[in-house]
């Protein structure tokens, strides 16, 4: 009889656990860090096609211990309660590795979004918003969603002009939820963050010539054969990025409807436009398809990036994973127990509560902005491009001779709203590796990266919450 395997929330609580164990807590205190403070369940009701449609929702709040808290609203046909209350965790860990100020929380709506029409899930958005606006689960001071699978910037329009029309005295009304489309003040570069963010985190490894090593690769990112598990938004633009700047090679998509393979690289955009026009990868040409995309999981490859679902790899499967370095694009693709196996066999992972911290990185982004009420870059841009023209001048004054134009097109350019957002995330992502893979190195008691990243985030939430006299 095979062995139960723990479910997604009981796989995040035994991973802190893990972590915990190594640091000298108060008593109780760990336990306190751990449990979800609350969980809103919400039935409600939308009128359409001449009948009651009943749906189900929640809103998890793990934990406070910085305003507003923060994570995604999912819509999804199979989220439960345990899985928005494992999600609200991680993005409370997650939002400690990258020093974000939030604490965490999540949203999901038990729905197949494909299976309504646009007028239909607007009218369905719109009242769940108002069901947890009512509650004061939505508020640009207390919580803030954002984006999740199943949603995007659309929805997110939907449910801030809810809450806009709901609370027209709100000044920063605008800043409930972040993810926005850019007209309803939304910030550049969110769409792509969480990918751009898992490819910053992937260069920062590969600058570290010893951790390159252990994972038994060498050299950096370019020619490295990489495995793509989803091709929503996240693992579309981690794929495109790695493959058009990084020069990676693509050699396995796996989507819902099987996997494709091509030893020579696959174009991630004419995959994408062939999955958007037919719903699947079969049928794409000049690579080879297999119903079975779960078997993908388990070819050979320098890197596998699961951007999908939770639960992907686990102990009936790790044995056959032959890649050397897993990054988790997703959350929780990894097991428990798998991820004891994967460690034990010397495999390298990259953790989820900090590889796919870019989204929310660049949320808090967008929630400055909008409590700024001014966009990056417009008071300092053409500042930075007057000094470029002034170090021109004065280079051409000093040597007699023109600057080559690709210099001054460099030298004269004031960052934007998307230099700045890329530069912030980069920053970021790079910081937070540095100081994971110190605490690895330096202590004997943390056996991977993903206990070191539960060690950041533990010991800064501890310290907020016995600073605060809690």
């Amino acid at each position: 009889m095979a062995k139960r395997e723990h479910t997604f929330k009981e796989s995040v609580d035994l991973m802190f656990d893990r972590a915990a164990a190594t640091l000298d807590l108060p008593t109780g205190l760990a336990d306190q860090i751990k449990a979800n403070n609350n969980v809103y369940q919400v039935r409600f009701f939308v009128k359409f096609r001449d009948s009651y449609h009943i749906f189900t929702g929640w809103r998890s709040v793990h934990s406070e211990h910085r305003l507003p808290v923060k994570g995604g609203i999912r819509f999804s046909p199979t989220v439960d309660q345990d899985d928005v209350e494992a999600l609200a965790a991680l993005m409370t860990y997650k939002c400690a590795i990258v020093d974000v100020p939030f604490g965490g929380s999540k949203g999901g709506l038990r729905i197949d979004p494909r299976k309504f029409t646009e007028f239909e899930l607007e009218r369905i958005t719109r009242r769940f918003a108002q069901e947890l606006i009512k509650k004061d689960y939505i508020n640009p001071s207390q919580n803030v969603p954002a984006p999740d699978m199943g949603t995007g910037p659309r929805e997110m329009a939907w449910i801030a002009d809810t809450y806009q029309t709901l609370h027209p005295e709100d000044l920063n009304a605008i800043a409930c939820v972040t993810g926005k489309p850019l007209s309803q003040g939304g910030i550049e570069g969110r769409v792509e963050a969480t990918g751009r963010g898992v490819q910053y985190a992937l260069q920062e490894f590969f600058r570290h010539p010893e951790d390159v090593k252990r994972a038994g690769l060498e050299g950096g990112l370019g020619g490295k054969k990489i495995v793509i598990q989803g091709l929503g938004n996240v693992g579309f633009h981690v794929a495109k990025f790695l493959e058009e700047e990084d020069d990676a090679k693509i050699v396995s998509i796996i989507e819902r409807d099987g996997a494709l393979f091509s030893d020579q690289g696959l174009s991630v955009e004419k995959v994408f436009a062939h999955l958007q026009e037919h719903g699947g990868v079969k049928g794409f040409e000049n690579a080879t398809y297999t119903q079975d995309g779960a078997s993908a999981l388990e070819a050979e490859c320098d890197i596998l990036i699961p951007a999908a679902l939770e639960g992907q790899i686990t102990l009936q499967n790790a044995p056959r994973i032959r890649a050397h370095l897993i990054a988790e694009a997703a959350n929780g693709p990894v097991t428990y127990e798998a991820d004891n196996y994967l460690r034990e066999q010397g495999k390298v992972i990259l953790p989820d509560a900090f590889l796919n911290a870019g989204g929310v990185t660049v949320s808090y982004f967008e929630w400055i902005k909008n409590l700024s009420h001014i966009r990056f870059g417009r008071l300092d841009r053409r500042h930075e491009e007057i000094r470029g023209q002034q170090i021109i001048d004065a280079l051409e004054e000093l040597l007699g001779k023109s600057v080559p134009d690709h210099l001054k097109s460099n030298l004269t350019h004031g960052g934007d709203e998307l230099d700045l957002v890329r530069s912030g995330l980069e920053d970021t992502m790079r910081t937070a590796y540095q100081n994971i893979r110190e605490i690895h190195l330096s202590r004997d008691e943390i056996p991977d990266l993903r206990t070191a990243s539960f060690v950041i985030a533990i010991e800064k939430i501890s310290r907020a919450y016995i600073e605060m006299g809690l």
